[in-house]
């Protein structure tokens, strides 16, 4: 086996068959197969030492370990030969926990996975959704990538996590016209017979992913400073240094995680923090005490704030 047991960067696609558990079971097993012959089409020309898939019951999560854009292009696949098959499509980049338990068995567990599983559950039938990770990364890979994208509302799921979305146009189809895209868009990045320490130099780049904050490029030793330096801030390290694609990417909290603010107003509290996640989270703390959130996370003068009547906590 060629990957030890451990927590990577991946990119992660769940899909789901529309309405599957309804049906009857005969029904079902043509459904799962139907959908299994499309993944498994999208994924042929894709590295098998790259990609880990496992069925969920009603669809199947697929982990890619290599380029972002395996994931993506793989998903505009499946989901432009669905045809009547109704399927709903999500993406997300995020730490994803691999324990390799055998040659053709890997266990898949992880943030990155329980994300990509809600960011698909927002989905309409026949629709791609994707996260703001995965959609920033597919960014910095190339600007050209973001005409793929729509900004779609964000929506909370049922624990009250906000998440920022962005549907996968249709203008543009999964096939030959997208394969060419892919392969003019990889050929702009730098190359393998560029000199080593040119590339190892190259400056990193830092996005904000909403709860946590990635650091990408094409020098190892960038994104590592650019990590160290974060560290050195009080950011929590949620991922190491890891290979995707020909780049370079980690994750980590922002150093400002603790940041947020608590001020008092008699029985209310006014919470204050550099991202919605954040404040979202002091909140949900604070209700945890008899606390009731009023009104809705504002960002007001560059900040986000919150409100919490503790009124009833005290009685």
């Amino acid at each position: 086996m060629e990957d030890s047991s451990r927590t990577r960067v991946c990119s992660v696609l769940f899909v789901d068959v529309v309405g599957y558990s309804k049906q009857p079971v005969a029904e079902q097993l043509l459904l799962k197969q139907a959908a299994r012959d499309l993944l498994n089409f999208a994924l042929d020309q894709i590295d098998p030492r790259e990609r880990r898939i496992q069925d969920t019951g009603d669809g199947a999560v697929v982990v890619f370990t290599g380029d972002p854009e395996d994931a993506l292009f793989a998903a505009m696949s499946t989901r432009d030969s669905a045809g009547k098959l109704r399927l709903r499509l999500g993406i997300n980049l995020g730490p994803v926990y691999l324990a390799e338990v055998s040659d053709s068995q890997t266990n898949m567990v992880g943030d990155g996975i329980n994300v990509a599983q809600r960011v698909m559950s927002f989905a309409e039938p026949g629709q791609l959704l994707v996260s703001r990770s995965f959609r920033d990364v597919a960014y910095w890979l190339s600007s050209e990538y973001d005409r793929l994208f729509v900004s779609e509302p964000s929506r909370p799921d049922k624990h009250d996590r906000m998440h920022e979305l962005y549907s996968v146009t249709t203008s543009v189809r999964a096939g030959r016209r997208v394969a060419e895209i892919a392969a003019s868009l990889r050929a702009q990045r730098p190359s393998a017979a560029e000199p080593k320490e040119a590339v190892a130099n190259t400056p990193a780049r830092v996005f904000d992913a909403g709860s946590h904050l990635v650091i990408s490029g094409y020098g190892k030793t960038g994104v590592e400073q650019a990590l160290n330096d974060l560290a050195s801030r009080g950011a929590r390290v949620i991922s190491r240094v890891e290979a995707i694609g020909n780049k370079w990417v980690a994750t980590c909290e922002h150093p400002d995680a603790a940041a947020c603010k608590v001020e008092e107003f008699g029985f209310a509290r006014l919470v204050t923090g550099p991202t919605r996640e954040l404040v979202a989270a002091k909140l949900k703390e604070l209700t945890c005490y008899g606390g009731v959130q009023v009104g809705e996370i504002e960002l007001n003068g560059g900040l986000w704030t919150g409100m919490c009547d503790l009124s009833s906590a005290s009685r």
